[in-house]
C-alpha cells in the first residue's frame, strides 16, 4: 500500500490539507481495495490555525516512512518552517520520496532548496513573491501544476485536485484516476491553465497622468479600428511622442495596452452575456473571430468557450457601454 503523509504545520490552510486527504483517501482500485494509506503528520501533537485546532496522530517520523509527502500551504500568519521540518523534507527527498506542494506550500518546499534549478508554480497571486525570494527557481505562474518527477508543485486551492489526480493516474492508471475524479465531482483534466483565473488588469495610470483622457477614450471605443495614429491624434501628440510618453507612464506600448483592454472587454462579455463569440469579437474590436480566439487563448490560456463555461454568471444581454462601467474586469478567482 502506498503511504501518503500530509504535513500539517501551524496555520495550515484547511483546503490545501483536506484535498489530498480526500482524493487519496477515497481512491479505490477496480477490485475495491484502497491503494493509499493517508497519514497527517506534524512536528507537534497539536496544530493551531485561525479557525480550528487539530490533534495529529503522527510526528515527523512519518515523513521517513512515506512514499509521497504532500506539503500544504500555510496562511500569512505562519512562522517560517523550522529547521527540523526542513531537514526532514530534505532527508525524505534524498531517500527518493516523492514530494508535492499545494499552493503556498511551494514556499516551504523552496526553503529546503529542493526546488532550486527546477520549474515550479504556486498561486498566481504569490508567484512574483516566490520568484523574488527564491531566484534559483523557474517560477511559472500560468499552469495548474508542474511534475518534475520526484518533486511536484501545484497552483492555488482547486489546482491541488488536478495535481492529486495526476499522481493517482501516475501510480495506478487512468481508470483509477477517473473514478477518483468522479468521486470528487471534477474533470480528470481541465482545459487551460492557471492563466484563465488571473485578472488581467491594465498597468495603473499614474495620478495626474496626461494620458488619462485618451485612455478613457480608447476604452470607450474598443470596437473601432483604433490605430496608433488615431490614438496619437486624439492625445494631441505626434505618434513618436505619444508612444514615448505611453511607455514612460504605463510601462507598455499603446498597441499592447489596447489588446489587453480588448481581452478584458471580451472576458466581461463572456461572463455577463449570451452573445455569440462572433459578436463578442466584434464588440471587443478584434478583426475576426479567428483573430479573437487566437489572441484570447494566448493571453488567458484557454478558449473563449471554455472561459465562458467556467465563469458565466449573471445572464444579461444588455449592451456594454464601457468596460470601465459596472465591472470592467472579472472577479478574481482562486485556481
Amino acid at each position: 500500500m502506498h503511504t501518503v503523509a500530509v504535513l500539517a504545520l501551524d496555520h495550515v490552510v484547511a483546503f490545501d490539507m483536506a484535498v489530498p486527504i480526500e482524493v487519496f483517501g477515497r481512491a479505490r482500485l477496480p477490485d475495491g481495495r484502497r491503494p493509499y494509506r493517508v497519514r497527517v503528520c506534524s512536528p507537534a501533537p497539536k496544530v493551531e490555525t485561525e479557525a480550528f485546532a487539530l490533534q495529529v496522530a503522527w510526528g515527523l517520523e512519518a515523513l521517513a516512512e512515506a512514499d509521497t509527502i504532500i506539503v500544504p500551504g500555510c496562511s500569512e500568519q505562519a512562522p517560517p518552517p523550522s529547521q527540523e521540518v526542513l531537514d526532514a523534507l530534505r532527508a525524505a527527498a534524498a531517500a527518493g520520496t516523492r514530494i508535492a506542494s499545494v499552493c503556498a506550500g511551494a514556499f516551504i518546499l523552496a526553503a529546503t532548496g529542493l526546488l532550486d534549478g527546477l520549474s515550479a508554480t504556486t498561486h498566481w497571486v504569490a508567484a512574483d513573491q516566490l520568484a523574488r525570494r527564491f531566484p534559483l527557481i523557474d517560477v511559472q505562474p500560468d499552469v495548474l501544476y508542474i511534475d518534475n518527477g520526484r518533486i511536484l508543485t501545484s497552483a492555488g486551492a482547486a489546482a491541488s485536485l488536478d495535481l492529486c489526480l495526476h499522481m493517482v493516474r501516475r501510480d495506478f492508471g487512468s481508470a483509477v484516476a477517473a473514478d477518483a475524479a468522479r468521486l470528487s465531482v471534477t474533470p480528470l483534466e481541465r482545459e487551460g491553465g492557471q492563466a484563465q483565473f488571473i485578472v488581467h488588469e491594465q498597468p495603473p495610470v499614474p495620478q495626474g497622468s496626461t494620458l488619462q483622457p485618451v485612455l478613457d477614450w480608447i476604452d470607450d471605443n474598443l470596437a473601432r479600428d483604433l490605430t496608433l495614429g488615431a490614438m496619437a491624434e486624439r492625445s494631441g501628440m505626434s505618434g513618436r511622442t505619444f508612444s514615448r510618453r505611453f511607455r514612460e507612464q504605463l510601462g507598455t506600448t499603446p498597441l499592447q495596452w489596447l489588446l489587453r483592454a480588448r481581452v478584458r472587454r471580451a472576458q466581461y462579455l463572456l461572463e455577463n452575456s449570451d452573445y455569440p463569440v462572433e459578436r463578442i469579437a466584434q464588440q471587443a474590436g478584434f478583426g475576426s473571430p479567428t483573430a479573437f480566439r487566437e489572441r484570447f487563448r494566448r493571453v488567458v490560456g484557454t478558449t473563449p468557450q471554455a472561459y465562458r463555461s467556467a465563469f458565466h454568471g449573471r445572464r444579461s444581454t444588455q449592451p456594454l457601454a464601457s468596460s470601465r462601467s459596472a465591472a470592467s474586469s472579472p472577479t478574481p478567482r482562486r485556481s
